[in-house]
């Protein structure tokens, strides 16, 4: 039992470092797809492409956050491998019932294991309080005009790779008001084109495109998990009421530090 309670701790610290990494790499100006790829690929050991794995040597930040994920992950694998031949010869010598309840504990955690990372509200609040925790204690902030700028006050230029049940998916930005958001495209790049800055209002963003987005971490964060339907629709309305009630409470701040200062 005590092995098996160890090799779910095992997997669930494996489970942790990986999103915190996949928040990191986001943070630096990846999209959220492309990072957790990355960061799942490097904590395995399973390598990428050459033209992403440029994009990871090229980037300093990027570069010592997946030379760690490589380091914990040769030592979490292989914490792994040890607990399992543990347990699989702790159970050769235990009786056969404690056997069986040993394997149905170990499907049990297993599968509430599996819950908890494939849960996309779990996952979208710990991105917040991993995002806050960055912020707040790390220094993600590079000086590399080749990299996505991470800017102040929780707002960030980042990618965002549009899929095809994504909300944002054959409209076009007029459609979209992600203004409306405090979201602003700055450029737009699809495959086999030329790069487009500053797209116009008039211009259908198709599947496979990669956008470069200005806003808040979580609101891009947010779009890129927005699908196509009455959800979408309910999520961009809501995102909408928020962002008018922060500025609302930004030109409240300004009034006051101007009434503070006369």
């Amino acid at each position: 039992m005590i092995a098996i309670a160890s090799l779910l701790t095992v997997l669930t610290i494996s489970l942790l470092v990986t999103r915190v990494a996949t928040m990191t790499l986001m943070l630096t100006g990846m999209s959220r797809e492309s990072a957790r790829f990355q960061a799942r690929s490097a904590f395995t050991g399973c390598g990428y492409t050459t033209n992403e794995a440029e994009d990871i040597v090229g980037h300093p930040v990027r570069r010592r956050i997946v030379m760690l994920l490589m380091l914990m992950g040769n030592l979490g694998i292989g914490a792994v491998v040890a607990t399992i031949m543990v347990s699989f010869m702790n159970t050769t010598q235990v009786e056969s019932g404690q056997r069986t309840l040993n394997i149905i504990t170990l499907l049990i955690g297993l599968f509430l294991l599996w819950l908890v990372a494939t849960n996309q509200y779990i996952e979208r609040r710990l991105n917040i309080v991993i995002a806050w925790v960055l912020r707040r204690w790390g220094n993600l902030q590079v000086r590399d005009f080749v990299a996505v700028l991470q800017l102040q006050g929780g707002f960030a230029v980042s990618e965002l790779l549009v899929e095809p049940r994504d909300w944002i998916a054959d409209k076009t930005l007029i459609e979209l008001r992600l203004p409306t958001e405090g979201v602003l495209v700055l450029g737009l790049q699809r495959p086999g084109k030329p790069y487009v800055g500053a797209p116009t209002g008039d211009t259908t963003i198709e599947a496979g495109d990669t956008l470069i987005l200005y806003g808040r971490v979580e609101r891009i964060e947010e779009l890129d998990e927005r699908r196509h339907g009455r959800r979408g629709d309910a999520a961009h309305k809501e995102a909408v009421e928020e962002h008018e009630q922060e500025k609302e409470e930004q030109e409240e701040h300004l009034e006051d530090d101007e009434a503070a200062a006369d």
